[in-house]
């Protein structure tokens, strides 16, 4: 086993926890709250300012991270070669399926897994780290483009997705609370609506990212092999720029009534490059600091959630389903309340961190992930679990 790089768990462990933010409002409200909180008419001033809040803080910003700390562990994967790499993203994106089939319709890991499988041989045959790093940007420009074009030829009925009526409301509470296979014709029917997105749109974003992160992690950045002067000071460049980027973006869209053609697409233009940026940005934070960080405590903590990610991302949507769809609680809490559960999942994913990893050097998923891929890869050793 490679030895571990202690700044890419923590930023890792920092992507888990803060796509939770977002995720938890698709546990406990319908699928169309996650991008419109006028879902259901007029907001009120705690929903609308939550949304607007986590829009700027939160929204993008941790997966895109997530993408480029996946890009720059695929790039570290490359010694391995080609059966080692194939193996591992295949079981990701079967992982995947059946996380999206039978748990959870918001699932992430199955167009990480496929968009990894086309894009990993960019990352091989790269010629230079410049021309790695432009190809990721010329790809993530592409998907925000195909964004805008979307917005001027998608029909101005946004339909049950962006608008739902209460018929439609009714029935996926029906469906999520009742579960079985009521529940899983459903979230096929949504997981075939995700592919055609990542497809057509969003695969290009990610794909982009990915290889950015490869980038980085080529050039040593992502290794931490910076001054920590330098990342502070990109971070200082970048972070103030996304948000000069995405706040206005976020007022005109409160200020169209969250329509969906504005909303929806051309607004989204300007907060997806936010989030670009604002993803570097919080990553420069991670390893600016990191001299004041690697002394503290909690920061080991969330470094060892960040080795476990696999595991906890998985651990989250069992937490979070039982909660909202087997307890009942689906529904019950608005967008901020919603948020105050957050702290309280965290506090879970940090207790089983630690209780598993003073008996044990891999979460279950990570060992369990290593071994088939070992397997499925051909390979005759299994080397340390």
């Amino acid at each position: 086993m490679r030895p571990r790089i202690a700044t890419l768990d923590f930023a890792r462990g920092i992507a888990i926890l803060g796509i939770l933010l977002l995720n938890i409002s698709s546990f406990g409200l319908p699928k169309a709250a996650y991008l419109n909180p006028a879902y259901a008419g007029e907001p009120s001033a705690s929903n609308a300012w939550t949304w607007a809040i986590l829009d700027v803080v939160a929204q993008g910003k941790f997966l895109m991270m997530f993408a480029m700390l996946f890009g720059g562990g695929l790039y570290l994967l490359l010694p391995r070669g080609k059966a080692w790499i194939q193996s591992r993203l295949s079981l990701l994106l079967l992982c995947g399926l059946i996380h999206a089939i039978f748990f959870w319709d918001g699932d992430i890991l199955l167009s990480y897994g496929l968009i990894g499988l086309v894009f990993w041989r960019l990352i091989r045959d790269a010629k230079s780290n410049a021309s790695l790093f432009r190809t990721g940007v010329v790809l993530y420009l592409a998907g925000v483009g195909i964004l805008v074009l979307l917005g001027l030829i998608s029909s101005p009925d946004p339909g049950g997705y962006w608008l739902p009526g209460y018929a439609e409301l009714q029935y996926e509470q029906f469906w999520r609370l009742k579960g079985g296979i009521e529940a899983i014709n459903n979230r096929l029917d949504l997981l075939s609506s995700s592919l055609i997105s990542v497809a057509v749109q969003y695969g290009w974003e990610l794909g982009g990212a990915m290889l950015m992160g490869a980038s980085l992690m080529r050039s040593g950045w992502l290794k931490g092999q910076f001054s920590p002067a330098h990342y502070l000071q990109l971070a200082a460049i970048l972070l103030p720029f996304s948000l000069a980027i995405q706040i206005p973006a976020v007022v005109f869209a409160w200020h169209t009534g969250w329509s969906y053609r504005w909303s929806g697409f051309y607004l989204q233009a300007p907060r997806e490059i936010g989030a670009l940026m604002q993803a570097v940005g919080y990553l420069a934070l991670c390893y600016g600091f990191w001299p004041q960080l690697v002394k503290q405590r909690w920061v080991y903590r969330i470094s060892q959630v960040g080795r476990m990610a696999l595991t906890h991302y998985l651990l989250q949507t069992l937490i979070c389903t039982f909660f909202f769809n087997t307890l009942g609680f689906y529904e019950h809490f608005n967008r901020l309340q919603l948020v105050a559960l957050v702290p309280a999942v965290w506090a879970i994913n940090l207790a089983v961190t630690r209780v598993w990893l003073r008996y044990f050097r891999q979460g279950p998923m990570e060992w369990l992930w290593r071994k088939l891929t070992a397997q499925a890869a051909g390979e005759s050793h299994h080397g340390t679990h």
